[in-house]
């Protein structure tokens, strides 16, 4: 029985994946016992990734805020720039223990790509990847890093040329290639047993946060907090706290206007199937996927994770929809108080971390997962600012 979170997640796929997906399970239940696939994992998690991550006390932008402490945890340090390197890692390995020799992946803010492209290099896999052409244009740096790392990009011309259509492009490959190729989706999205695969190689986030924050201000914080698109870097984070006292907070794309949907499935969406499992959706009417628009590329994708899903209609986890214009001011923000660069995707969970700040007494601590850099963003953002 795929599994399953409340009455989210599942595997609503064609006949032809169910035996890839039974092999991927197989082989990564098998993995997680294995002592020697584990030491691998964290020796290159280390050598390779440059894990530990630090966690960061920005005290200017809490000064800012004028509250709680703000703490970073630094994924944008990790090796290629992101959090998908965790996952990438984890992926690639399990491939090489199934004798695939072909990695396919999509992406939409080009490091997942990178990431992918990266692994593919390091452990000899043929790799390629899906974008699309909107994403191709606004993230044009990640492009030309996945080429220079040996990766084919293909680009996805179909729909809105972004993530959703990415993945359509993939999922068509990975169906008709699927003895040869393993499909090193992204996100914390897709058929079981996908889900619960990235949730645990992005956990280091979360186990790191744990004996981080023990060490550096003596006890868990009391919120945490990260950007949701399909959701892999905040359920690295939420997933080792989950049964601990900590709030959680997931942040969303609520797009260029009070008028859009943006991309905020949990705060505007409702359950339905996409890429094949159950969670929130961003739909019409009929029922078909609506369309998302997003500052953030990576955040712009029209479902969520399905332990997301259960994680808010349990009430464990809050989220909320930030717009562009704040997530903007948020990047200006950390650059200038802190001398950082962040990803578009984390300026999101940056602005609903200093507005929570605001709100609490300074003797609270705020950890927020600064899940990638911003190098990739800043012709986005210089044209925002036009």
């Amino acid at each position: 029985m795929p599994r399953r979170y409340g009455p989210y997640g599942g595997a609503y796929v064609p006949e032809t994946l169910v035996p890839a997906l039974v092999e991927l399970e197989r082989t990564w239940r098998s993995a997680r016992g294995d002592p020697a696939f584990r030491a691998e994992l964290a020796r290159l998690a280390s050598t390779l990734g440059g894990r530990p991550t630090p966690l960061y006390f920005a005290r200017n932008l809490t000064r800012r805020a004028g509250g709680a402490e703000i703490w970073l945890k630094r994924e944008d340090l990790v090796h290629g720039g992101a959090h998908k390197f965790n996952n990438a890692l984890g992926q690639g390995l399990l491939a090489r223990r199934m004798g695939k020799r072909r990695l396919i992946a999509e992406t939409g803010a080009g490091q997942h790509g990178v990431a992918t492209a990266m692994i593919g290099a390091a452990l000899g896999l043929q790799t390629e990847v899906y974008m699309g052409v909107v994403d191709m244009e606004r993230q044009a740096p990640n492009v030309e890093r996945m080429r220079l790392l040996g990766a084919t990009v293909h680009p996805v011309e179909s729909g809105l040329g972004t993530l959703k259509d990415a993945i359509n492009a993939a999922l068509r490959d990975w169906i008709a290639t699927v003895r040869t190729t393993h499909y090193l989706l992204g996100s914390a999205v897709g058929p079981h047993p996908f889900p619960s695969i990235v949730a645990e190689f992005q956990s280091v986030i979360g186990r790191e946060i744990r004996w981080q924050s023990r060490r550096a201000f003596g006890r868990l914080p009391d919120l945490a907090v990260a950007c949701v698109g399909g959701g892999s870097n905040a359920i690295g984070t939420f997933h080792p706290l989950i049964r601990s006292s900590v709030e959680l907070l997931g942040v969303e794309a609520g797009g260029p206007s009070a008028a859009s949907r943006g991309a905020a499935s949990l705060v505007r969406g409702r359950p339905g199937i996409l890429h094949g499992a159950l969670s929130y959706v961003l739909q019409d009417a009929d029922g078909q996927i609506a369309d998302t628009e997003s500052v953030s590329a990576g955040l712009d994708y029209a479902g969520v994770g399905p332990e997301h899903a259960w994680l808010r209609d349990s009430g464990r986890a809050r989220y909320v929809a930030v717009r562009d214009a704040d997530a903007l001011r948020a990047f200006r923000w950390l650059a200038q108080d802190e001398g950082i660069l962040p990803a578009l995707e984390p300026s999101h969970a940056l602005w609903a971390a200093v507005r929570a700040a605001r709100r609490r007494p300074k003797d609270q601590r705020i950890v927020v997962t600064l899940s990638g850099r911003g190098d990739k963003d800043l012709e986005v953002v210089a044209r925002a600012a036009r």
